[in-house]
């Protein structure tokens, strides 16, 4: 925000030395990042020439594609294949506008299926299933992206490997939806199981205290505490499942999960189970993570844009990313966001802090 802010006052200083600029002149654009085959809202003046022939928005030298053209506003997807860069108007005739610097999605991995949240270690590993469809047994069901950008296998022959979480001690834990197992895996990938029974076990979360809650497909919650004891925690609509889990700063859980309405909601649940509507009004809601500033950031749709759908404490949504078929996502330790799309991972630097999962 800050260096969109100095660019503004940038472009602002050179038509005050130049005077009035007959060159396209970009004033905001929204939202403040993208994947490839994301959109870029652009607001400005001077888009269109007195030909009326439509500009150009090139991403460094590589042109977009523009769904939607004016004089003041233009919707543009992004190309693939560009990661970084500046964003440009070019009007024809020579007039093209400032560059403005843009946030853009790099892929680190792909022929991957992940259906909820990536989950990150303490080195900054990330970790990512190939679930598969249900019944379907994948050679291999977790996949560790390293640090030096190597993509290895980390555990096979598990069934619909689903959710991702991190206990204390760095043991990684895993849902089986097929088996209602929840999976215990050591470093070396070496797996047991840490409890059954749990029906179409989904998401999965820990809590301050190091108990694990798991979702069911049927809209039960479960918490298995540190002696693995189960209780049923709290129950949601029947027909809500609870398929994707995240604490909050203030101790409570929320949890989504998508059905085929556009007007899907985030519901949070108190220490005591007691479940409340948070937020209502994405399409399809899925992975969900908070930053450090208490947003909820969760893959959904908002008013038929699909992204990254960032809500803040007090409720307000706007799309924060922009792209498609995505699933989950997570901070890094490097102000980064990694985010899962249905068959590959992407990471966007965004300079935002995540909250710590286990404080």
């Amino acid at each position: 925000m800050n260096l969109w802010k100095k660019t503004l006052r940038q472009v602002a200083a050179v038509d005050k030395k130049t005077g009035p600029s007959t060159a396209p002149e970009i004033h905001k654009i929204t939202p403040a990042a993208a994947l490839p085959g994301g959109e870029f809202a652009i607001w400005g003046k001077g888009f269109a020439r007195n030909g009326g022939s439509r500009p150009t928005v090139r991403f460094g030298e590589v042109p977009g594609e523009i769904l939607i053209s004016s004089a003041t506003r233009l919707i543009v997807r992004v190309p693939e294949g560009v990661e970084k860069g500046h964003l440009t108007v070019d009007a024809g005739g020579g007039a093209v506008s400032l560059p403005i610097r843009i946030i853009l999605g790099r892929k680190l991995a792909e022929n991957l299926h992940p259906v909820a949240n990536p989950a990150i270690d303490a080195a900054g590993n990330i970790f990512s299933t190939f679930s598969g469809s249900r019944g379907q047994k994948a050679p291999v069901s977790i996949y560790k992206l390293r640090r030096d950008g190597i993509l290895q296998p980390f555990v096979s022959d598990l069934l619909n490997a689903t959710g991702l979480a991190f206990d204390r001690s760095g043991l990684l834990y895993v849902s089986s939806r097929a088996e209602g197992n929840i999976y215990q895996i050591t470093p070396d990938g070496h797996r047991s199981i840490y409890a059954g029974g749990m029906g179409i076990a989904t998401g999965i979360a820990f809590d301050a205290q190091e108990n694990l809650y798991v979702g069911d497909r049927t809209g039960t919650i479960f918490r298995i505490n540190r002696d693995r004891q189960i209780f049923v925690f709290a129950t949601l609509e029947p027909s809500i499942a609870g398929y994707h889990l995240a604490f909050g700063s203030d101790g409570c859980l929320y949890v989504t999960g998508p059905t085929t309405s556009s007007y899907d909601q985030v519901y949070r649940v108190s220490a005591n189970g007691e479940v409340a509507s948070f937020y209502r009004g994405l399409g399809r809601p899925q992975g969900l993570a908070f930053d450090a500033e208490g947003n909820l950031c969760v893959a959904a749709s908002l008013s038929g844009r699909q992204g990254i759908v960032r809500i803040t404490p007090q409720g307000r949504a706007e799309l924060f990313v922009s792209g498609y078929n995505l699933v989950g996502l997570a901070f890094t330790g490097q102000r980064s966001m990694i985010v899962a799309t249905h068959n590959a991972l992407m990471e966007l630097s965004t300079n935002i802090e995540g909250m710590p999962l286990l404080r």
